[in-house]
């Protein structure tokens, strides 16, 4: 069995009287590929941020490859090994793309990775590159399409060397093709890419995102949130037909 690396034990977290994560329990292991979803306001991007350190539950524990790592710092827990998109993208406009990269490429867990990461420069190329967008390297980031803006989100996390990635909605705003050309870099990124220390093992992930259909094609399980409760947890073809999904995430019609 693979190993199981994530351990989310009764989380909870509300805000006045909302209450975003009720009581949530997962496990998540080493080498899989998580879809987070449910209707707006469910505690999705709140669960990630609970994971990230950039919110504190109010009880619960989130134990990752067997450290409890509620209350720690998000640097911190970059540095163990986790690292983040978020759907409101804030890069450094008025530098280069490559600059935005080369900060993530300084981290310390980046710069222990091997002589390679001595050459900032080169590495935070080589992140551009597995991207998508290295031809646009020395252009400032305010001049990125949405679609680019995701991948170089996407660049940024990859560059700190993650062994668990989180996405939140790395569709969002995305063309048809834009979004298969996403997902397609999500799997490559995922069996090993030829990223740094990745060309043999990429990281495991958890997505949140609202367009299941591309979703549904890249991910091995679906966990569906709904007013902060975590009401199913399965293989997408199942997920898919749960009741209680259908009634609180998709309507009377199904998908």
């Amino acid at each position: 069995m693979a190993e199981q690396f994530l351990e989310i034990r009764n989380l909870n977290k509300s805000f006045g009287g909302l209450l975003a994560s009720n009581d949530v329990s997962l496990t998540m292991h080493r080498r899989e590929i998580v879809g987070l979803i449910g209707p707006n306001g469910a505690g999705k991007t709140t669960l990630l941020r609970l994971i990230m350190g950039i919110l504190r539950p109010d009880s619960g524990a989130i134990h990752y490859k067997g450290k409890d790592i509620c209350g720690r710092k998000t640097w911190d827990i970059v540095n163990m090994g986790i690292a983040s998109t978020f759907q409101n993208m804030r890069p450094f406009r008025r530098l280069p793309i490559i600059a935005n990269v080369m900060v993530s490429c300084l981290s310390p867990r980046a710069m222990t990775r091997g002589e390679w990461v001595k050459r900032v420069e080169a590495k935070a190329m080589d992140a551009l590159e597995f991207a998508g967008i290295s031809d646009m390297a020395l252009e400032k980031a305010s001049t990125l399409s949405q679609g680019d803006l995701k991948r170089l989100e996407i660049a940024r996390a990859i560059a700190t060397e993650p062994e668990l990635l989180l996405l939140d909605e790395p569709f969002g705003g995305l063309s048809p093709a834009e979004t298969d050309l996403m997902a397609k870099s999500i799997k490559r990124l995922h069996k090993g890419g030829r990223f740094g220390r990745l060309h043999s093992e990429g990281p495991a992930m958890i997505i949140v995102e609202h367009k299941l259909q591309q979703l549904m094609k890249i991910v091995d399980r679906i966990i569906v949130l709904n007013f902060g409760t975590l009401i199913a947890d399965g293989a997408p073809d199942e997920v898919v037909k749960n009741p209680e999904v259908i009634e609180a995430y998709f309507g009377e019609g199904g998908i």
